[in-house]
């Protein structure tokens, strides 16, 4: 990633998207600033889903609701869930139909769309801590896998628990656990740390979204929940259509990451 994206405003980089310009994972883009991950359902699933979603706050915790309107209010004051995420995935009927650049012309009168924490907010905390996050070392996307951890159902949404891992020291892990634990709305604390297989994990070097990583001897893994959690739901509960990020695209916002948890409770109930 060049120096500029990791510099670069939310508004220049959510510009850069909308233009066609990026379409890479955004991992450590807008440095600084949080990111979202994305739900747009037919209105007639968002109660369900708002439920799902407030019952499962570690993979889902909710940022800002849309209510028939594509346009931020809170997250950002430019933005457009339709255009502003480098690429997209579409479901119909729980499977996966395309994937694309712009969602605008999927997007039906009604439909309510969700922005859900994510956890390249918290990769800020860690390496200003000096614990290396490797996938954005090594310039792929983060490893994400559905485990045997499953979320509380709600209507017709139900399904594993997506994590991302992040790999690094026992020690690194102590201290990666007592920072994020300090950010619940973007997953908060891991909530696996050692075997993959105790998780329902059968292989770590092939997630089932994203790249895989290099995990050094002397190495544990370290697996947070993760927001792309609603796609697996999604796959159960086969709304007609729906909208979502595709993996490790998400949109970043105007709110600094140090600043968000606050934000949030100023601005509860909007």
């Amino acid at each position: 990633m060049s120096k500029d994206l990791k510099t670069a405003s939310p508004r220049e980089v959510r510009a850069l998207i909308r233009a066609g310009e990026i379409t890479s994972p955004t991992a450590g883009m807008a440095a600084g600033y949080a990111q979202a991950n994305l739900v747009i359902l037919p209105a007639e699933y968002a109660a369900d889903f708002a439920e799902y979603a407030r019952i499962n706050p570690a993979p889902c915790p909710v940022l800002e609701t849309l209510k028939a309107s594509p346009y931020t209010r809170l997250m950002a004051a430019d933005g457009n869930i339709l255009t502003d995420i480098p690429k997209y995935r579409i479901y119909r009927n729980g499977a996966l139909d395309a994937e694309v650049t712009d969602a605008s012309e999927y997007y039906q009168s009604g439909m309510v769309g969700f922005l859900i924490g994510c956890s390249f907010s918290f990769e800020e905390a860690l390496m200003r801590a000096g614990i290396e996050v490797r996938h954005i070392a090594m310039g792929r996307n983060v490893p994400m896998y559905k485990t045997s951890i499953m979320t509380k159902p709600c209507g017709p949404f139900s399904g594993p628990t997506v994590c991302s891992m992040r790999p690094m020291t026992r020690e690194q892990a102590d201290h990666a656990y007592k920072i994020t634990a300090a950010m619940p709305n973007v997953h908060g604390a891991p909530v696996h740390i050692g075997d993959p297989k105790d998780i329902g994990i059968a292989d770590v070097m092939r997630p089932d979204y994203g790249d895989s990583v290099e995990i050094r001897e002397g190495e544990v893994c370290v697996f947070w929940p993760c927001g792309v959690t609603p796609q697996a739901a999604i796959e159960n509960a086969k709304p007609p259509i729906v909208i979502t990020h595709s993996p490790g695209h998400m949109f970043i916002t105007d709110i600094l990451n140090s600043e968000l948890n606050d934000f949030l409770e100023a601005h509860k109930g909007e």
